[in-house]
């Protein structure tokens, strides 16, 4: 297992705020998409972040040795759209994972 913390940014710091329409659907397929490989069992945790200085997704993930996440990224449909949305991978040497209590 190799675990990484991925982070969308948007085209804009206040696009959480201010999304389209048309913004707000291609949110919906970039739930729809990764929302199927933590069904996998692949997410430790993801989701928006409400940072000041502008949101931004944040997800951790726990992904079997022969899965490269570049191309998991790359599929997105928010990189697809090619709308100025960019995601950073960052591999985590160790990843502690906490109990805690499902909402």
């Amino acid at each position: 297992m190799k675990y990484f913390f991925l982070k969308l940014l948007p085209p804009r710091p206040d696009f959480m705020w201010t999304m389209t329409e048309s913004e707000k659907a291609l949110m919906r397929a970039h739930s729809a998409y990764w929302q199927g490989f933590a069904e996998k069992g692949w997410a430790v945790a993801y989701g928006p972040v409400a940072a000041q200085t502008g949101g931004f997704g944040a997800g951790f993930w726990a992904l079997p040795d022969e899965v490269d996440p570049r191309p998991l990224a790359d599929a997105d449909p928010t990189i697809l759209a090619n709308v100025g949305f960019q995601c950073e991978i960052h591999p985590m040497p160790a990843l502690v994972r906490g109990k805690a209590t499902q909402d």
